[in-house]
């Protein structure tokens, strides 16, 4: 890193408000997944591994906030610490850079400004670095790769139909790609003179930066760092990322078929007896009561089940399993630490978790006043939006041990998708979802 860059505050704006249906489907292709994580998780993740990156700016549609919290709880803690809250795009690109420069001046105007696309996931730390390098010393630098093909300017004719009117050289082209760095200040100020002028039309912010009367620079880009736009790139880029991290680089695309996901529902049961205490942990939250629960942890009886139900989705044990209570090292541990290794598993198998829901059976302590902060708890540990967590309670009309108000317990149910894996069973090859 050259000494200019390194003095500069550096953020990015990923743009990701676009419906981007050409790959097919309804689901825009930012929030497809791609080796079992949406393209928008792993470009945002990408970004916001760069040392050099301090801040990430997304735009997004602005009814697509449950798509986007899905995509941000799949992110490590430390990338989620880099996220701005998201802004609402506009209509057009243009507008929603537009959106996402005026977002990061609200919160603290940075030195350079790298603007990337949400579908570009293939992006690298060396890519990164050459932005940097190039803004921090020109102002205005766009990534940009050498075209392979001849290329033809045309005078249309009729539809389909154009006569050849020149050809430039191929030595003087480049393809053009994201992220592209600026310094902050005359970008902004071009967005909003474009705005001022009526001029809504630019599709690239090098362009934009160009009619502004900035000199812009094109410095070396990658033939790697590919833009998803149509269903065979969708197909390509899944094929790259299945089994890969990003520690290994983009990968190398090749053909394939895109991964298919099969649905499992895992179930759990967990109950603790009543003992001497003034309180119980249900949910990750602690409750206030007449009495506490006879436990080798916490006897969060909540967390315990919904542990279990995610080790069942994936076959994998149970609490006991992993977590055995023959061993010292959990006496009284925390049980968010139980779900929290659970989920891992999950996202370990490439899985996604769906729904998790959980159904507490007692006498008391009631949890009305408790279900809002259990479900923000339980959404936190498990990194999934709180729109995918449920939390109920029931009594069981005076019959049983419930009844009789000698414990506690509860039952949950945890929806996750998981990759279909082919197994070679020696004579034939039978498919095993899991």
């Amino acid at each position: 890193m050259s000494d200019s860059a390194a003095r500069q505050e550096v953020a990015a704006v990923v743009v990701a408000a676009g419906k981007g249906l050409r790959v097919g489907g309804d689901l825009p292709k930012q929030y497809r997944r791609v080796g079992g994580r949406a393209v928008l998780t792993r470009t945002l993740a990408a970004l916001a591994d760069s040392p050099r990156i301090a801040r990430i700016q997304p735009v997004i549609a602005p009814d697509a906030a449950d798509f986007f919290s899905e995509c941000v709880a799949e992110l490590e803690p430390a990338h989620r610490e880099k996220l701005a809250e998201p802004v609402p795009g506009g209509a057009t690109r243009q507008q929603s850079v537009a959106a996402g420069l005026e977002g990061l001046a609200r919160i603290g105007a940075p030195d350079l400004v790298l603007v990337h696309d949400a579908a570009r996931p293939f992006v690298d730390e060396a890519l990164i670095a050459r932005a940097v390098a190039a803004g921090a010393e020109h102002g205005a630098a766009v990534p940009g790769v050498a075209v392979s093909d001849t290329i033809k300017l045309v005078e249309e004719l009729s539809p389909g139909i154009g006569r050849v009117h020149e050809t430039p050289a191929r030595e003087a082209l480049r393809a053009v790609q994201t992220p592209q760095s600026f310094r902050f200040g005359p970008l902004r100020d071009a967005h909003r003179r474009a705005v001022a002028e009526g001029r809504d039309g630019f599709t690239d912010d090098g362009a934009l930066a160009e009619w502004a009367g900035l000199s812009v620079v094109v410095f070396e880009g990658d033939a790697r760092n590919r833009k998803i736009t149509q269903a065979a790139d969708l197909i390509e880029a899944d094929r790259a990322f299945s089994g890969q991290t990003f520690a290994d680089g983009p990968p190398a695309i090749s053909e394939g078929p895109m991964t298919t996901y099969v649905t499992r529902l895992g179930t759990g049961f967990d109950v603790h007896a009543f003992t001497e205490g003034d309180h119980v942990w249900l949910g990750g939250i602690r409750i206030p009561a007449d009495r506490g629960v006879l436990a080798h942890s916490d006897g969060d009886v909540a967390l315990h089940a919904l542990t279990d139900a995610l080790l069942g989705a994936i076959a994998d044990g149970d609490i006991g399993t992993h977590f055995p209570p023959s061993d010292e090292t959990w006496r009284g541990a925390s049980s968010d630490r139980f779900l929290a290794h659970a989920c891992s598993l999950v996202r370990a198998q490439g899985g996604k978790i769906d729904h998790l829901d959980i159904t507490v059976l007692a006498e008391a302590p009631r949890i009305g006043a408790h279900r809002e902060a259990i479900r923000a708890r339980i959404s936190e540990i498990a990194g999934v939006p709180l729109t995918a967590v449920s939390i109920k309670a029931t009594t069981t009309e005076k019959l049983g041990f419930v009844g009789r108000a000698e414990g506690l317990a509860a039952q949950a149910a945890a929806t996750v998708r998981l990759p279909e894996v082919e197994v070679d069973t020696g004579s034939e090859t039978a498919e095993r979802r899991s």
